[in-house]
C-alpha cells in the first residue's frame, strides 16, 4: 500500500465569504446533457458524484449568461431566465447535501457561440477577425467526424458584429442578472470566464482585440469589460457568492496572444474589480493545431509555473489547473505557489479521488490516461465518456450490484479487458481466477507504454488492485480447453488481445519485417529467431532475465542511449500503434518513413491527440506518405505508389503495423467443448483501451 499522505489539499480553503472543507476543485468540463438551457438529473447525478467523492467545490460547465444567446450549445444550462433557478436550486442544494460547494461557471461564447451560427445570428465580437486559422489537421478527420462538427453550427458561416456602447452595456447588466439568479438558486460561488476565446477573453488579448476606444488598446482598456462585469456581479450578490475569475496565463500558437505578463497585470485588475478567487488556465488559439496546449494540456502541471507567478501579485486565492496530479498539487501547495487545485479529468476518471487521498489510499486512485476521449466529444457537441471510467455520463450504474449467485470465473488474458473483468467481477462477488501466457501483467497494454507513459499509471493501478482484491493469477500459462477444465470454471471470460499477422504482401515474410506481436515478444524476452531474428531475440531473453525489461520506465529512457536497430525503419500502417511508434523511433535517431494505405491517420486516436500527434512526428522527422500502396518489401528496402507515382525508402527494419484484427479461436474451442464463454476486449472488437474496459463492464456487470 502506498503511504503517501496529503495534508495541504485536504484542508480547509476559503475563496472570500466561501469556505471549502478541502483544496480539491474540479473545473468546468461541460457535459452537455442540458435540455433547452434546464439542468436536467444525469447532471445532478454527474456532480453530486464527484462532490460525494470528496471534491471541496465543484464547478459546472460552461452555463450561457444570455442563453440561447451566445451560447455554445442548446445542451448547456440557461441563466437568462428566473425559470431555470429551480434546476441551479436541486442542483445547489443536492452538492452541499452531498457535503461540497458549489460554483456556477457563467459565460458568453462571443465569437465561438455556434447556436448563434447556427441559427443566423451574427456572433458578438470587439471587432472583425483580421484573421483565420490553420484548418490543415481536419485532413485526419473523417468525414463523419467533419459532418457531426458541421453539425453544431448547422454547417453556417460566421458573421460578426462589432459590439457597440449599448451591447456592451447589455452585456454587464446581463451578466449581473445571470449572478443575481445564481445567488437565488442557492449556489455558492460564480465564476466569470474570461480565457478560452469566450467574450471576455478576446476583448482581453490584442490579437483578437483591434478596437481605438476605450476598451482597446493599452492592457488596462483591453481588461475594461472584464472588470466591468467583475465589478456589477460583486455590486450585485455582494458576499452572497463568492466571484471567481477565470483567465489564462498564457495564450499559446498565434502571435500577440496574451502574455503571461498580461494574465499578471490583468489578474491584479481583477482582484480590485471584485475578484475573490483567481483560476490560471491556458488557452491553445487554434483548437485545430494546438488544443493539447490548451484548454487541455498534454503536459503535466501545464499552468503551475503560471498561476505561481500570478500568486506574487494578488492577495486572494489562486486555482491551477492544467493535469495537476494529487502529488503535483501537493508539492505545489506546500511551497505556497498556489491555493487550490483543479483536477478535471482525474475527477472524471474516479471521483472518489479526494476521498482516496484522505484516507490514504492513493493507489486505489484509478488515473486518467490523458486519451482526451472525453473532450473530444465536445467537438461533437456531445456527452463525454471516459476510457478507464465507463460510469462517466451514467452514475446510476453505481455502486456495482453484488452478485446474485457467486461463479468461478476465468479470465484468460492478462490485458486491460482481463484485469478490468477480473476487477469488477471480483468486486461484485465472483471468485476469479486470471491465465496469461506472459510473463508479466498488462497485455499490449504493457508494451504501449512505451510509447504511451500514461497507460503506465493505468497498468500500475491495475496490478493494484489485482493485490488489493487478492486476485488469484496465473502467469507463463497457456490457456487450452484441458488447462481451463482443470480449473473448474463456471464461466470463462476470453481477453486475448487482437491477431496482428505479417503482411501477405511480396517480401512480407522476410526477416527484417516485424509485427507488433513480434515485437511485444522481442521486450518480453520470448521471441525465437524466427521472428526477431538471432541478435534481438537473444538481446530480448537477456534483458528477460536480468529483469531491466519488466521497467517500461527503463526501456523508455535506455532506448534514447541505445537501441538494438539499424538507422532506416519503415512503420506501415499509420492508426493509433503506427503513429505512436513512428515518434517514439524517431525521437530516438532512427530515420522513419511512415505508409498508410489511407488519408487519415491516427485513428482511432480522440481528434486532439490525434492531429497533435501527426504534428509532433513530423517535427520529429518522420517521412508521412498517405493513401501509399505497398508494392513489395526487399531486403534492404520497402516500394510503394502514390496515385501511380513509385517510391522507395531504404528499410533496415520494417515494422507491419496494420491488420490488426479481432479473433477468439479459444472461445471457439471452448463452446465446442460445452464451457460457456464472453469475449471482451480486442478479441471481440478492436476498440483499444477505451474498447477493452467497456466492453469488459458490460460483461461483468452483467455475469
Amino acid at each position: 500500500m502506498n503511504t503517501k499522505t496529503f495534508p495541504h489539499l485536504m484542508a480547509p480553503g476559503r475563496m472570500g465569504p466561501m469556505e471549502t472543507h478541502n483544496r480539491i476543485v474540479l473545473p468546468a468540463m461541460d457535459m452537455n446533457v442540458s435540455e433547452h438551457g434546464e439542468i436536467e438529473q444525469p447532471e445532478i447525478d454527474h456532480y453530486v458524484a464527484r462532490a460525494a467523492g470528496g471534491a471541496g467545490l465543484i464547478i459546472t460547465g460552461a452555463c450561457a449568461i444570455a442563453f440561447p444567446h451566445g451560447a455554445a450549445s442548446m445542451k448547456e444550462p440557461g441563466l437568462s431566465d428566473d425559470k431555470y433557478i429551480p434546476g441551479l436550486k436541486a442542483l445547489a442544494d443536492a452538492i452541499h447535501a452531498a457535503g461540497s460547494k458549489l460554483c456556477i461557471q457563467s459565460t458568453h461564447h462571443g465569437k465561438v457561440a455556434r447556436v448563434d451560427v447556427a441559427n443566423d445570428r451574427p456572433v458578438l465580437a470587439p471587432n472583425q477577425p483580421d484573421y483565420s486559422y490553420d484548418m490543415s489537421a481536419l485532413a485526419d478527420s473523417t468525414r463523419e467526424e467533419l459532418g457531426k462538427m458541421g453539425a453544431a453550427t448547422a454547417g453556417k458561416q460566421t458573421a460578426y458584429h462589432e459590439m457597440t456602447a449599448e451591447d456592451i452595456s447589455w452585456l454587464v447588466s446581463t451578466w449581473a442578472d445571470a449572478a443575481e439568479r445564481v445567488a437565488k438558486a442557492d449556489a455558492d460561488a460564480i465564476e466569470i470566464h474570461v480565457a478560452h476565446g469566450y467574450i471576455l477573453g478576446v476583448f482581453l488579448n490584442q490579437r483578437d482585440n483591434l478596437r481605438t476606444d476605450e476598451y482597446g488598446g493599452s492592457l488596462e482598456n483591453r481588461a475594461r469589460l472584464a472588470c466591468e462585469v467583475i465589478s456589477a456581479v460583486k455590486e450585485r450578490v455582494g458576499d452572497r457568492l463568492a466571484v471567481l475569475v477565470r483567465v489564462a496565463g498564457e495564450e499559446y500558437g498565434q502571435e500577440g496572444g496574451l502574455t503571461l505578463d498580461e494574465a499578471v497585470e490583468a489578474s491584479k485588475l481583477f482582484e480590485a474589480a471584485g475578484a475573490d478567487a483567481i483560476h490560471v488556465t491556458g488557452w491553445g488559439r487554434n483548437p485545430f493545431d494546438n488544443f493539447t496546449d490548451g484548454p487541455l494540456p498534454n503536459k503535466v502541471g501545464a499552468y503551475l509555473e503560471n498561476a505561481a507567478e500570478i500568486k506574487k501579485h494578488v492577495t486572494v486565492p489562486v486555482i491551477a489547473v492544467g493535469r495537476m496530479l494529487p502529488e503535483v498539487s501537493e508539492k505545489a501547495l506546500a511551497a505556497g505557489q498556489i491555493d487550490f487545485a483543479a483536477m478535471g479529468r482525474q475527477l472524471l476518471a474516479d471521483p472518489e479521488l479526494p476521498n482516496k487521498l484522505r484516507d490514504g489510499k492513493f493507489d486505489q486512485v484509478r488515473p486518467c490516461i490523458n486519451c482526451y476521449l472525453c473532450v473530444a466529444e465536445n467537438f461533437f457537441d456531445d456527452t463525454p465518456f471516459c476510457a478507464v471510467n465507463p460510469a462517466l455520463g451514467n452514475e446510476a450504474l453505481l455502486p456495482l450490484k453484488p452478485a446474485s449467485a457467486t461463479k468461478h470465473v476465468v479470465v484468460v488474458g492478462a490485458g486491460p479487458a482481463g484485469l478490468e473483468s477480473a476487477r469488477v467481477l471480483t468486486e461484485r462477488g465472483h471468485r476469479v481466477t486470471v491465465v496469461d501466457k506472459s510473463d508479466r501483467l498488462g497485455g499490449t497494454m504493457w508494451f504501449s507504454t512505451m510509447t504511451t507513459p500514461d497507460n503506465e499509471r493505468l497498468l500500475k493501478w491495475f496490478k493494484a488492485e489485482i493485490k488489493r482484491l487478492n486476485i488469484a493469477v496465473k502467469l507463463n500459462t497457456k490457456a487450452t480447453v484441458e488447462s481451463i477444465r482443470a480449473l473448474h470454471p463456471d464461466h470463462v471470460i476470453v481477453a486475448t488481445g487482437a491477431v496482428r499477422p505479417k503482411p501477405d504482401f511480396p517480401g512480407g515474410d522476410l526477416p527484417i519485417v516485424q509485427t507488433g506481436d513480434t515485437l511485444r515478444a522481442m521486450m518480453l524476452g520470448t521471441a525465437t529467431a524466427e521472428e526477431a531474428g538471432a541478435v534481438l531475440s537473444t538481446l530480448g531473453k537477456l534483458g528477460r532475465l536480468s529483469g531491466v525489461t519488466k521497467s517500461p520506465e527503463f526501456v523508455r529512457q535506455f532506448t534514447k542511449v541505445w537501441l538494438p536497430m539499424g538507422k532506416d525503419v519503415v512503420v506501415i500502417g499509420g492508426s493509433l500503434v503506427g503513429l505512436e511508434l513512428s515518434e517514439f523511433l524517431a525521437e530516438r535517431g532512427r530515420r522513419v518513413t511512415l505508409l498508410h494505405e489511407k488519408q487519415q491517420l491516427g485513428l482511432p486516436l480522440a481528434m486532439p491527440r490525434r492531429w497533435t500527434a501527426v504534428k509532433e512526428s513530423e517535427k520529429h522527422g518522420v517521412k508521412i506518405h498517405r493513401n501509399a500502396s505497398i508494392t513489395r518489401i526487399t531486403e534492404k528496402s520497402v516500394e510503394w505508389t502514390v496515385g501511380g507515382e513509385s517510391f522507395s525508402a531504404p528499410a533496415d527494419m520494417v515494422v507491419y503495423a496494420d491488420g490488426t484484427t479481432s479473433a477468439s479461436p479459444l472461445a471457439d474451442e471452448l463452446r465446442a467443448a460445452d464451457i460457456t464463454c464472453d469475449v471482451v476486449g480486442d478479441a471481440g472488437e478492436v476498440n483499444y483501451i477505451h474498447g477493452a474496459i467497456h466492453s469488459s463492464w458490460k460483461v461483468s456487470t452483467d455475469l
